[in-house]
């Protein structure tokens, strides 16, 4: 049995994010593609928010943990990742900063934008799920978050690279897989990212080679297959 259990959605670009990090880091790991799955006993009892990816491994108080962020950190410092996450108190939270920044902000809208096109569910609460929202109302929603992309976008250009090609100072660092992930979504609605952003995601690739690469086939896949003609 592998030291790192992850169960995962493929399609998913939060799954993406740890899949490239174990890759990236050397650890051993298994991957459970648990898609139409995480509905049943089995995986509600270990992950009652049903959220992937889901990590299972010995030290865990509860044995799992999800959110894909946290996943990142706490397998950086029990593997010893500094390359990853710099034990440097300013760089950790340049890289904390950065991916609760997405979290909470960058990809509530990339999610918004692009799950529609995905064909991915949306969140109780947002237009696409009220029940009287017609089809001009979801177009219209859809619209606006792909609108209100540019300003978050821009606040990771200006503030977290501010000149530098990627956000870690020595090479990739878990902030840069999770926005260079997070990225791949926008290319299901063919949004013209600014040439900084191309750069920046060929950059985060090259580093990491088929760390990042192989997982990044699902997600491509994925992408161009809702894309394809009917």
């Amino acid at each position: 049995m592998a030291e790192n259990t992850l169960s995962i959605l493929t399609p998913s670009v939060n799954n993406l994010t740890v899949r490239i990090m174990v890759r990236a880091a050397g650890l051993d790991f298994e991957e459970r593609d648990v898609w139409g799955k995480k509905d049943e006993p089995e995986f509600i009892a270990k992950d009652p928010a049903q959220l992937t990816p889901l990590l299972e491994c010995e030290g865990l108080p509860r044995g799992s943990l999800w959110e894909s962020c946290a996943i990142m950190a706490y397998l950086c410092d029990k593997h010893g990742c500094d390359n990853l996450y710099p034990k440097d108190l300013g760089e950790r939270a340049m890289i904390n900063s950065a991916m609760f920044y997405l979290v909470g902000t960058l990809y509530p809208y990339v999610a918004r934008a692009t799950y529609p096109v995905l064909n991915f569910p949306q969140y109780p609460g947002e237009v696409a799920t009220a029940p009287d929202a017609d089809d001009a109302m979801k177009a219209r929603a859809r619209e606006d978050a792909e609108a209100a992309l540019a300003q978050p976008l821009e606040a990771f250009h200006s503030f977290y690279l501010d000149g530098r090609q990627l956000i870690g100072s020595n090479g990739p660092t878990i902030a840069d897989i999770r926005l260079a992930a997070t990225l791949e979504f926008l290319r299901a609605i063919d949004y013209d990212l600014p040439d900084w952003a191309e750069v920046y995601m060929r950059a985060v690739e090259t580093a990491l080679g088929r760390a990042y690469s192989a997982p990044a086939a699902d997600v491509r896949g994925y992408v161009a297959s809702v894309k394809a003609p009917a």
